[in-house]
């Protein structure tokens, strides 16, 4: 198997820490691979015409998007239920918490994108508060959450891992520890696994 990634990727990261903690990382060739927005990338577009990071690509030529659809491949390859629950109601509590966070990043990647890459002149500094506005009541809405500290490893922990550090990786002025002191206990128990700890992304 062959994932495309960025160490800046928190989408990439998210699949890393999941493929540590199923055992399978070593199963894994990762290829570094750059997107750009505005730039073309014809060669990585016939892989995925979203030119978005990650993908899988097996080793029969199949391709897997999406990091959620990829991390619950390798959750049933390494014998299900083991990230995400196999049935029921904690199934679907999970996949929805878990779109929360995806939307969330997705927010903040167009925020950094709007500040970074388009033009000055061309910003659009309402639409970019809104799409914070949307991460930071996320948070909120996480910090809120009583089994925070105590609920299992699972994709959501990670999903909420991923956001918190590219919180800290691209907006490090935000004040998102000071704000949610649970989110901030949360995510130094988090940095004791060996998972999280490697796959923080470079400094910037």
């Amino acid at each position: 198997m062959k994932l495309t990634y960025s160490p800046a990727s928190p989408f990439a990261r998210k699949v890393r820490i999941a493929a540590i903690e199923l055992r399978l990382v070593d199963k894994i060739e990762f290829v570094p691979t750059a997107v750009v927005p505005g730039q073309p990338n014809d060669e990585y577009s016939r892989i995925t015409p979203l030119k978005k990071l990650p993908v899988m690509i097996l080793g029969n030529g199949d391709v897997i998007l999406d990091s959620y659809v990829i991390v619950e491949y390798l959750d049933e390859l390494a014998g299900g239920n083991r990230l995400i629950p196999a049935s029921g109601p904690s199934r679907w509590k999970v996949k929805s918490e878990h779109s929360m966070l995806q939307g969330m990043l997705d927010s903040m990647l167009l925020c950094r994108y709007e500040a970074m890459v388009r033009p000055e002149a061309l910003r659009w500094q309402a639409w970019s508060d809104d799409h914070w506005h949307r991460a930071w009541m996320g948070m909120a809405r996480f910090e809120q959450q009583p089994d925070l500290l105590t609920r299992p490893f699972d994709i959501v922990s990670i999903g909420l891992v991923c956001v918190l550090g590219y919180a800290d990786f691209r907006f490090a002025d935000c004040g998102w520890r000071k704000a949610y002191p649970k989110l901030d206990a949360f995510h130094q128990k988090m940095l004791e696994r060996e998972s999280v700890r490697i796959s923080v992304p470079p400094p910037a």
